[in-house]
Formats: C-alpha cells, structure tokens, sequence
C-alpha cells in the first residue's frame, strides 16, 4: 500500500492555495515529457513523497512544498460536502 495519497494528478498549481486541503497536503513539481507537471498528494512524512517521485522522475524531480491546507488530515473527507 502506498504512503502517498493523491489528490489532484496534473493539476493547475493553482488548486494548491485551497484552505480546504489537508493540512498535510503537498504541492509536487515535476518535469515528464518536457512538461512542467503539478501534483498534490496527502502523506504523513515528506521523505515518503519524495520517495515516490524520486524513484519515478530522478532528476525531474523539481520541488516539493507545503500547499495552504488548514484541514485537520483526520477530519478531512477529499473536500465532499456531508449529506
């Protein structure tokens, strides 16, 4: 089982500033096919993100960093409304 969750997979870098993410959500840069990617994946510790890009993209790998979730991880239901 992996220790990265994904969020959003190719996404605008934009999404990155939602207040509603995890607090433990980060913003993933990489480069695959000459173009300049943006992820945002959910994990307790960020050697294990790291881990997994690293592993795929090597020096592709261009920056990982904290997105702007205010979330508590526990409470957080992937940003659906209850009801």
């Amino acid at each position: 089982m992996s220790k990265v969750k994904f969020i959003h997979e190719d996404c605008d870098i934009a999404l990155s500033k939602d207040t509603t993410l995890p607090n433990n959500a980060y913003l993933v840069t990489y480069v695959e096919s000459g173009k300049t990617k943006y992820d945002i994946v959910q994990s307790i510790k960020v050697v294990d993100i790291f881990d997994h890009y690293y592993d795929r993209f090597k020096t592709d790998l261009k920056d990982i960093k904290q997105s702007a979730g205010t979330a508590n991880p526990k409470l957080w239901n992937g940003g659906k409304k209850n009801g």
